[in-house]
C-alpha cells in the first residue's frame, strides 16, 4: 500500500508554529543557507586552520574562541536532518530513491539537483538569506525585505519553469 504524503494545509501551518515556537524561544526565526555556511566554515577551519585564521572572510568566525558549529542554525540544520529522518521512519519512507520523470535519466535528474543546490546556496549567501530565513521569518516579522524575496522566489520560479518543464513532465 502506497503511504500518502502528509496534508499540505496541516504541514504548512506546522510550519507556521515551529516558525513561531523558534521566535519565541530562540529569538530567531528559522534559515538553513547560514547553518550550511557555519558547517563549511568548521570544515575549512579542521581542514587548514592557519588559512581560516589568516583569512579576512573566516577568521571572524573563530575569534575570541567561537566555534562555528555551536550556532543555532547548525543546531537548526541537525534538527532538520534529525526531523526528516524520524518522518521518513514514522511513514515508512526510509529508502533511496530518485525523485524524477520517466522522461529523464538519473544522471540528469541527480546534476540538475546538485547544480539547483549549489545556485541555490550561492543565491542565499548573495541574498543574505535563504527562502526559510530571508522570505518565511521576513514575513512573520512584516519586513519589506521578506515579501520582496517571497515575490522574488514565485516570480522566477513561475518564469523558468517552462524552461524546465521538459524535467519533469
Amino acid at each position: 500500500m502506497k503511504k500518502r504524503y502528509m496534508n499540505p494545509y496541516i504541514a504548512g501551518t506546522l510550519l507556521g508554529v515551529v516558525l513561531l515556537l523558534a521566535m519565541f524561544m530562540a529569538g530567531r526565526g528559522l534559515g538553513a543557507s547560514g547553518g550550511l555556511k557555519y558547517c563549511v566554515v568548521s570544515i575549512v577551519g579542521a581542514v587548514d586552520r592557519p588559512h581560516a585564521d589568516k583569512s579576512i572572510y573566516y577568521s571572524k568566525y573563530f575569534e575570541d574562541g567561537k566555534k562555528p558549529l555551536k550556532n543555532w542554525l547548525t543546531i537548526e540544520i541537525l534538527g532538520v536532518v534529525a526531523g526528516g529522518f524520524i518522518s521518513g521512519a514514522i511513514s515508512k519512507r526510509l529508502k533511496f530513491k530518485i525523485e524524477k520523470s520517466p522522461n529523464i535519466s538519473n544522471t540528469r535528474r541527480l546534476i540538475f539537483a546538485f547544480l539547483g543546490g549549489v545556485f541555490f546556496v550561492y543565491g542565499a549567501q548573495l541574498a543574505r538569506g535563504c527562502t526559510s530565513g530571508a522570505a518565511l521569518s521576513g514575513m512573520a516579522v512584516l519586513s519589506v525585505a521578506g515579501f520582496v524575496t517571497m515575490i522574488a522566489i514565485f516570480g522566477s520560479a513561475y518564469l523558468f519553469a517552462w524552461f524546465f518543464r521538459k524535467n519533469w513532465i
